[in-house]
């Protein structure tokens, strides 16, 4: 029999990355009750780990709960609120965890409005039958523009096909920085108008508690002391510890299982129940070897449910065991059965990676949502003691029916100074973009729309920063698969590489720059074949950094005595992964990251060189299907 639990309410916060979702949470945190007055807390509380508060994004969807009070009934009603990421990378997470909810609070920034990932996520919640609460952000910002904005989400919700019930949503203005909400751009001061609203827009589950068990499973977690835990929510039925359940994978297999633990969230805390029932988002502890997309059910009656569709993966990387004379030195994970073990155990948790075994025991092919994808999963592997060396990005192509070749596309937004439109343009132009649309913003800056190839795309962030003088802020969504549009040229400058083990000096490294930039300082341990800076004109140029001045009894002048060297430029992990050519690796350890050569002999790089400019050069289009890596002029 079906009833409504009037006293529960499932709600995922979606928006853009750096709309303030968490910054939200914070708020609805504090005002909620769940602190002491005096109790000490962080800011973005739910940013846990080092990554996201140092890159400033939310990466892993949260759960926490608050309480609030019905106005009319007096009645305690448990909200279960979800904060999910911003980034289109991570868009597997949100994918997953709107399963878990009945509504949506849809962020949107006062001043720039519905933005790439803010129709990814929308729609995503559309299609699901979700209503949601829009929240104008930042209402307090100098270029604020509310009644913009609001119309520009309201033609999205149109435009994503919403229903005329979808398209007639509650809208909230908010500072979520001074935790003030209001029904009106003049906001209150507390966050009252956004409780009430979410109570009375957002429905309250309907379900059969009586019914069979059905719990699906959309999101993992580990504990050292319980092993596996598994978080969903239950759709149908019952829950308790010590239940014997069947446990329903994705090839169809029935595998028996018991529940051991049992928790359910109270503000921040997971905490352990006995039972939980339908509509309840909980989390089973001590299943080992349970994945996404599984369905817990009664042994009696096992019914799996819907299995999470989620869109696949656009670009992949080599994963190897690093063979740099420097390997071992500095990691402590560094065979190629532990580099297996964690890359096919990263598959349990992030289900919009793939990771593919090759004909070479010691190299592994990792395919992503995008560059910012594989990048947070490299650094987390760093972190933890992995050493390894991985490739440069590549797209993945894909047969159409035609027969053609089909590449992936993004529709890419950027937002720069006036003088600099024409730059932007002109860069993009050469990666086979197009150009969508081009309006000056309130604030004075222009924002640009185009349609590129995902190939374009690859290490362009870094020369777009370049050309704007660090000014220009660039977001992509996936747009999808079209006929391929032919070679692009990457990189316009080649390497400066080291032709022999040492330590560079001042010396060496003087000579050096005058041929581009550097990379390392002196003292720096290099060894035949390492990338030590920036070549200033096409083409890869070998480099002495380790040469020492001959020393003599003569000295013309103090200048002799002391060589001055423009500092290097030191590259992040996300700048040298869009660095790295095709015929080079990056080398990652826990201490250093460093560029090298595929190979690192001089004389052998230079023969292989020659045979390659001998040899036929394939056009994109003439390629067969079966040709999966691209060529890049």
């Amino acid at each position: 029999m079906q009833v409504t639990k009037s006293n529960l309410r499932n709600i995922a916060i979606i928006a853009h990355v750096d709309h303030g979702k968490t910054t939200l949470v914070d708020g609805l945190l504090r005002q909620s009750g769940v602190f002491r007055e005096n109790q000490q807390v962080l800011e973005r509380v739910l940013d846990s780990n080092d990554l996201e508060r140092e890159r400033g994004i939310t990466i892993l969807a949260k759960n926490v709960s608050i309480h609030l009070t019905d106005p009319q009934s007096g009645e305690q009603i448990k909200v279960n609120l979800v904060d999910t990421p911003g980034h289109a990378d991570f868009g597997g997470e949100v994918e997953r965890v709107l399963n878990m909810v009945d509504g949506v609070l849809l962020l949107v920034d006062a001043a720039e409005g519905p933005r790439p990932q803010t129709r990814f996520v929308l729609k995503k919640a559309l299609e699901l039958g979700h209503k949601a609460i829009v929240v104008i952000n930042k209402i307090d910002r100098k270029d604020a523009d509310p009644e913009r904005v609001l119309n520009e989400t309201f033609d999205l919700f149109i435009e994503l096909g919403a229903t005329d019930e979808q398209a007639d949503f509650p809208v909230i203005y908010t500072v979520a920085t001074a935790q003030q909400a209001g029904l009106t751009p003049q906001v209150g001061s507390d966050m009252q108008p956004l409780f009430d609203t979410i109570l009375t827009e957002i429905p309250a589950p309907v379900v059969d508690p009586d019914a069979y068990l059905k719990m699906l499973v959309t999101t993992l977690d580990y504990d050292n002391y319980r092993g596996q835990i598994a978080i969903g929510r239950i759709f149908a039925g019952r829950m308790h510890a010590g239940q014997p359940v069947s446990r329903l994978t994705v090839n169809g297999d029935n595998l028996p299982e018991t529940i051991r633990y049992l928790y359910v969230w109270e503000g921040l805390e997971r905490i352990e129940v006995e039972q939980a029932e339908a509509g309840d988002i909980v989390a089973v502890a001590g299943l080992d070897g349970i994945s996404i997309g599984e369905t817990l059910s009664d042994p009696e009656n096992p019914v799996a449910l819907p299995t999470i569709t989620i869109e696949e993966p656009t670009v992949r990387m080599t994963f190897e065991v690093n063979t740099s004379p420097f390997t071992g030195r500095e990691g402590q994970w560094g065979t190629s059965r532990k580099l297996r073990q964690r890359l096919f155990n990263e598959l349990r948790n992030n289900l919009a990676l793939s990771v593919e075994e090759t004909d070479i025991p010691d190299r592994f092919v990792v395919s992503g949502r995008g560059e910012l994808h594989l990048a947070i999963l490299i650094e987390t592997m760093r972190r933890e003691g992995y050493e390894f060396q991985v490739s440069r990005p590549e797209v993945i192509l894909r047969c159409g029916a035609d027969g053609k070749i089909r590449e992936p596309f993004e529709e890419v937004h950027i937002d720069t100074s006036q003088e600099t439109v024409g730059a932007v343009v002109e860069m993009l132009g050469k990666r086979r973009g197009t150009t969508q649309d081009i309006r000056e913003s309130s604030s004075g800056s222009v924002h640009m729309q185009f349609i590129v190839p995902t190939r374009g795309m690859l290490g362009f962030r870094y020369h777009l920063l370049t050309a704007t003088r660090g000014m220009a802020t660039m977001n992509t969504v996936f747009q999808g698969y079209d006929t391929m549009v032919g070679a692009i040229t990457s990189r316009s400058r080649g390497s400066l590489v080291a032709w022999e083990n040492g330590k560079a000096t001042t010396f060496g490294l003087k000579n050096a720059e005058e041929r581009g930039a550097l990379f390392i300082k002196p003292g720096t341990e290099v060894y035949e074949g390492m990338v030590v800076g920036e070549h200033q004109r096409p083409g890869d140029l070998d480099v002495n950094v380790c040469k020492t001045k001959h020393l003599t009894n003569m000295r013309n002048s103090i200048r002799d005595i002391e060589i001055r060297l423009s500092p290097p430029r030191e590259l992040s992990l996300d700048e040298a992964i869009e660095y790295l050519a095709d015929d080079e690796l990056l080398e990652i350890t826990p201490q250093n990251i460093r560029i090298r050569k595929r190979i690192l002999d001089m004389h052998l790089r230079g023969r292989q060189s020659k045979r390659a400019k001998k040899g036929a050069q394939l056009t994109l289009e003439s390629q067969p299907c079966y040709y999966t890596q691209v060529l890049v002029s």
